[in-house]
């Protein structure tokens, strides 16, 4: 888990949606027809909007939304056909299928909880004052090895973050439910972009179809919350930046899968509402690289590839400029970046229709980790060795974070053991369908090891269990990020107070604590079972090398930096 299939990734998009400077607005029905499909199209670039929906039309479309911050749009067209018209027009980059994949349980409403949860979130907006919040443990911290590798621990005596700092988590929704959540949890800002596809998250619960905020039916989202932001509240565990305050940008749908159009609608959402971070553990389907012109494609899916590459590579710009942080992980796909493998598992839909493609590092890119402006995170584990999994490279690791590596410790009583990985806080529900937890909400006899119950005083109960995958390292760097723009933005900052994502990029590479390639520097999992294509080479110096980017990051070092335009 982590980093996709299932649990982070997906696909091509989801909403009849139109974003305006306003933000969000629905789109005007459309009337369904079993002969029509939905598309996403991209506009070429400097083209109109009346000039590409007047190419659209004339391809055989409708347009039913559209996002004119990057020139996207959502289409009803005939199921046949369109997306070869639309690749043909000069006026447009081309149209790619919103398509749905996989299976996803049915959601439940939010209830009591979630009203007390916002209650506690309304409490908790103040803050901002002159002395930087400063936190101490909570009591499942001494299983958090993530934390203390990160030097968290020793940061949140000096600044546990701002609460005006805001941290989107871009992935499959987040459990406000949970009383490590709650009080950090910005329900302004929050907002569900993945509307609910009927055949692979179950029947609608509401006539938007678009899942209540505050809740979480496929978790991936709700663990990396809590490894960023749960908060220091003396039950269950806290965050790298226990005070900063966590914004849910729901762009994946329950099963796991996400798709350009809610990316997309996220990213600019983000960027016009002044959030500070974004974290993206996931890549976008059904192509693990997106290849400008494949020979191994087709022109219609070279054509989809290129319509999601020119709608990310502006969404990312877009909130770039705007000044958000982007925080991506990196793939569990154990690939050095600058020299892939051919990829076998693309397209992921329809299914079992993947087959093996070359991939050209110059003319494919998996996204958004190898977008522009992007932090690209790999992951270790305890020993502080590159976990077997996780993708690396000289071209696109940054930095390094814990992200769990359940074949650690090789040798003694810890390999193979589930503290191995990142504990952090997960949907009761989701556990329930696991099985982990049963209906009562007790943990399930066999599972006290991998699953943990903790209750606040009033009552309210959180739950937690281990995960290991980029995802998982992504929002510790995500952490450090947000306590970076907490310890050194000013007032001059977007929303009266904020940093340029250049300047936290520099203090978290700069802060990073160095680590050289191991001796040898080619490294074989073989010795713990597995194959040899996961043999991966370390390139680079201490400086900056595949493994480890610029290093590992430390919370410490960064809240407590003095930087060439500190004011401090």
């Amino acid at each position: 888990m982590g980093y996709k299939k299932k649990l982070t990734g997906a696909a091509v998009v989801a909403a009849t949606l139109t974003v305006t400077a306003a933000g969000l607005v629905s789109a005007p029905a459309y009337a369904d027809n079993a002969a029509t499909a939905e598309y996403t199209v991209v506009a070429a670039d400097n083209v109109s909007a009346a000039d590409a929906t007047a190419a659209i039309t004339k391809a055989g479309g409708k347009v039913v939304g559209s996002n004119d911050a990057v020139g996207m749009y959502t289409v009803q067209a005939p199921q046949n056909g369109f997306v070869e018209k639309a690749g043909t027009s000069s006026q447009l980059v081309g149209a790619t299928h919103k398509a749905a994949i996989g299976k996803a349980p049915k959601k439940e409403q939010p209830g009591a909880v979630e009203r007390e949860a916002q209650q506690a979130a309304r409490s908790a907006k103040r803050g901002g004052g002159n002395k930087p919040a400063t936190a101490g443990m909570d009591p499942l911290d001494d299983k958090l090895w993530g934390l203390t590798t990160v030097r968290s621990d020793k940061a949140r005596k000096v600044n546990a973050g701002d609460k005006r700092v805001t941290v989107g988590i871009l992935d499959t929704g987040v459990d406000a439910s949970n009383p490590d959540i709650a009080p950090n949890f910005n329900w302004a800002l929050s907002k569900n972009f993945a509307k609910d596809m009927v055949d692979i998250d179950g029947p609608c619960e509401v006539a938007s179809c678009l899942d209540p905020v505050g809740t979480d039916d496929g978790g991936h989202g709700t663990h990396v919350a809590g490894t960023i932001g749960a908060a220091a509240n003396g039950v269950g565990v806290s965050g790298v930046a226990p005070n900063v305050s966590l914004v849910e940008l729901k762009g994946g749908q329950d099963s796991g899968y996400f798709f350009l159009e809610p990316v997309v609608n996220a990213l600019v959402h983000a960027a016009n509402n002044g959030i500070d971070v974004v974290n993206m553990s996931f890549y976008v389907d059904p192509w693990l690289f997106n290849c400008t012109a494949n020979p191994a494609d087709s022109p219609a899916a070279q054509a989809e590839q290129r319509t999601i590459i020119k709608a990310m590579f502006r969404a990312l710009t877009y909130a770039h400029l705007k000044g958000v942080t982007l925080v991506s992980a990196l793939g569990n796909n154990h690939d050095d970046k600058g020299h892939p493998r051919a990829d076998t598992s693309s397209p992921d839909y329809p299914a079992d229709t993947a087959y093996e493609r070359p991939i050209d590092n110059g003319t494919c890119w998996d996204l958004p980790t190898e977008g522009p402006f992007v932090i690209s995170v790999t992951a270790l584990g305890p020993s502080l060795n590159k976990a077997d999994y996780s993708d690396y490279g000289t071209e696109r690791a940054t930095v390094s974070a814990p992200g769990g590596y359940f074949r650690d410790g090789l040798g003694t009583d810890t390999y193979r053991t589930v503290g191995n990985e990142i504990l952090s806080t997960y949907p009761k529900k989701v556990l329930q369908e696991e099985g982990s937890v049963d209906e009562a909400g007790n943990i399930v006899p066999g599972f006290e090891d991998s699953v943990f119950k903790a209750c606040n005083a009033a009552g309210q109960c959180g739950y937690y269990t281990y995960l290991q995958g980029t995802s998982m390292a992504s929002p510790h760097a995500a952490g450090v990020a947000a306590l970076i723009v907490s310890a050194h933005g000013s007032r001059e900052g977007r929303n009266g107070f904020g940093l340029d994502p250049w300047k936290v990029e520099y203090i978290l590479t700069h802060t990073a604590a160095e680590h050289a390639c191991p001796n040898p520097p080619l490294v074989s999992y073989v010795d713990v079972g597995r194959p040899a294509e996961f043999d991966a080479l370390c390139q680079g110096t201490k400086q900056f090398n595949g493994f480890y980017g610029h290093g590992i990051v430390d919370a410490y070092a960064a809240v407590t930096a003095h930087t060439p335009w500190d004011h401090h």
